[in-house]
């Protein structure tokens, strides 16, 4: 299979979208400096990692979180890192770069609160689908960190955009069975785009690596991501399937059903294992969130009811 040409695909549709068709008085969210200057860093072939190290270094938050993730169990890293410099060492450029530009977009959502989401309840679920993305990769034979940081990013402005919109989302979580199965088809209906281009524009404003700013563009295509030959095996197909997870807005109301569908027709794509798999790494992960709603709860009832035909085969 050809390489995806992930540049073009942002440029084909992206090119009709611009950032000014949103309101003047919405404030979206800046990546800390530290990290702006971490990325156009990287891109250079000549930096070094002392170069690098020096720039997070010069973020004590940033410095704190990058360590705390590199030393936690799913980096599955044997010795523990105590500097910026050694942490970057470990995991290497690539990998560091996306878990620099991971923590720094979580830190700037965090610091502002919604009137709608719940914090908690919003990072546990980025969380699940986190590592749901990531399993799924591997299964597909794709970057499965890319679709790690893919799916964490996958929502990161539905905060903003909620509080700006809020009237239009409220009734979006009132009146739900009787709107469009997606959310995105509801959003441009009200409000004259979606989430997943805002957050892509955004994404790609920031220049964050195009592969990962079309995980956030295509995370609401649903099945169909794996009918299109540029996508199907890719981490933006793994962030796709997450998407289908439930969520506190039901942003995709047939979401389990699909993935139910999926299981009959992937034998690999086992659905109870998978969750099961999430909730254990959540709780080895943790990334300072509790979690009273593990993934199996909130797929618990859905389970128990599908239909014994419906199970993958052994």
């Amino acid at each position: 299979m050809a390489e995806t040409d992930w540049a073009q695909l942002i440029e084909e549709s992206l090119a009709s979208f611009t950032l000014d068709v949103l309101p003047t008085t919405l404030q979206l969210p800046a990546l800390p400096l530290a990290v702006t200057r971490f990325i156009a860093a990287s891109q250079r072939p000549d930096v070094d990692l002392r170069e690098l190290a020096a720039i997070v270094e010069t973020d004590t938050g940033l410095t704190v979180e990058l360590l705390r993730n590199v030393n936690s169990a799913f980096v599955g890293l044997k010795q523990k890192a105590k500097t910026a410099r050694q942490a970057l060492a470990l995991l290497g450029l690539r990998q560091s770069k996306l878990l620099v530009v991971t923590v720094g977009a979580q830190a700037a959502i965090r610091a502002r609160q919604s009137k709608l989401i719940n914090q908690t309840s919003f990072w546990n679920t980025s969380l699940q689908r986190a590592i749901f993305a990531r399993e799924t990769a591997k299964m597909l034979k794709s970057d499965p960190e890319v679709a790690f940081a893919g799916a964490l990013l996958q929502d990161y402005l539905l905060p903003v955009l909620s509080n700006e919109f809020f009237d239009q989302y409220l009734a979006f979580t009132t009146q739900r069975d009787d709107l469009p199965d997606c959310i995105i088809e509801y959003e441009q209906q009200s409000i004259g785009c979606d989430h997943a281009v805002v957050a892509a524009a955004m994404a790609h404003r920031w220049k964050l690596p195009d592969e990962l700013v079309c995980c956030v563009l295509f995370h609401h295509r649903g099945l169909r991501v794996l009918a299109d030959p540029r996508l199907a095996r890719t981490s933006v197909a793994a962030v796709a399937l997450s998407a289908l997870l439930p969520d506190q807005l039901r942003q995709s109301l047939s979401g389990l059903d699909q993935l139910a569908l999926l299981e009959t027709k992937w034998p690999a794509f086992r659905f109870e294992e998978l969750v099961e798999t999430v909730d254990a790494q959540q709780a080895e992960i943790g990334m300072g969130v509790g979690n009273d709603y593990p993934l199996m709860r909130r797929c618990r009832q859905f389970l128990e009811q599908r239909p014994a035909a419906e199970a993958a085969p052994a």
